[in-house]
């Protein structure tokens, strides 16, 4: 195995990790409106069509209906919460190879670099889940022509008046059953890639752009790989009507399964996979630009 890079620095990880959220987030919020839209969508009336029948025919009544400003709706929320988001995911990560370290020079197992990444995941998750909550209100209320919220301020301020800070962090419990997960397999899956892409006697601070890239997507795609059932339960959760699903996440999985059987649980997944590839290898490699660039403006910070 490669050795790792150390030490960690926060402020350098705060910056690079919030340029690659950004990057992501540009790169793969229109995939992402269309991955919410397709598992909100309302239960058709029997003999009437679904109102989306795939991830294409959602693309092109969202963009025929809203142009290309629809695929970006709701992308506020998530752009102010990137760079915390990424910073603290990116730190957590640091601070969990760091933490299971005897050594500073050790190289750590690949169930370490799970460990570490899970617990990124449980970091994210306090800025995570009300981002998210805020993001499937305006993407379902852009598909349904309602206009009950005005942006995504004007959405978290009527969600605390009317359920408080509850009402802003419904589903959070879902957000780490998906995030916990999910994030070990991202990062580990990554520090994998990088392992063995980097060429015999090199680093893999060495790597070229394509072999970054091509790391970074293919993490995405693992990390979604086991995210996509709790991502569709927690989506159908935070735009459910209040009272709606009083035992939280149980509720909402057994409508799904008897309703729309387990396949219900990987909707969206074309639109999500389509997405995890560009979306990733962009947050990665923004990542590691932003942080040679910071290594290079600011050795010892």
């Amino acid at each position: 195995m490669a050795k790792q890079p150390q030490p960690i620095s926060p402020v350098k990880n705060f910056f690079a990790g919030g340029f690659g959220g950004v990057c992501l987030v540009f790169v793969g919020h229109p995939l992402d409106t269309i991955k919410v839209r397709l598992q909100t969508q309302p239960k058709p009336q029997p003999g009437q069509p679904p109102l989306y029948s795939g991830t294409f025919d959602c693309f092109r009544k969202t963009l025929v209906g809203e142009g290309v400003r629809g695929l970006y709706r709701g992308m506020a929320a998530p752009i102010v919460g990137v760079t915390p988001m990424f910073a603290v995911c990116f730190f957590g990560f640091g601070l969990g190879k760091r933490l299971q370290q005897r050594k500073p020079d050790d190289v750590l197992t690949y169930p370490q670099l799970f460990a570490a990444g899970m617990l990124s995941g449980v970091f994210t998750t306090v800025i995570m889940a009300p981002g998210e909550r805020i993001k499937c209100l305006l993407q379902i209320q852009a598909a349904t022509g309602e206009t009950k919220y005005n942006g995504p301020l004007d959405c978290a301020k009527q969600l605390y008046r009317e359920a408080g800070i509850r009402g802003v962090y419904k589903g959070t419990v879902l957000t780490l059953m998906r995030d916990v997960p999910a994030s070990g397999m991202y990062f580990m899956t990554y520090e994998w890639l990088k392992n063995i892409l980097t060429p015999e006697g090199k680093s893999v601070s060495d790597l070229s752009v394509p072999r970054i890239l091509f790391a970074g997507g293919l993490a995405g795609i693992f990390n979604w790989a086991v995210a996509i059932p709790p991502d569709v339960l927690k989506s159908r959760f935070q735009t459910a009507p209040p009272g709606k699903y009083p035992n939280g996440f149980r509720d909402v999985l057994r409508e799904l399964i008897r309703e729309e059987g387990v396949a219900s649980l990987y909707k969206g997944f074309t639109a999500v996979m389509i997405r995890a590839f560009p979306a990733n290898a962009a947050c990665f490699l923004g990542f590691e630009v932003a942080m040679k660039f910071l290594n290079w403006i600011a050795p010892g910070l």
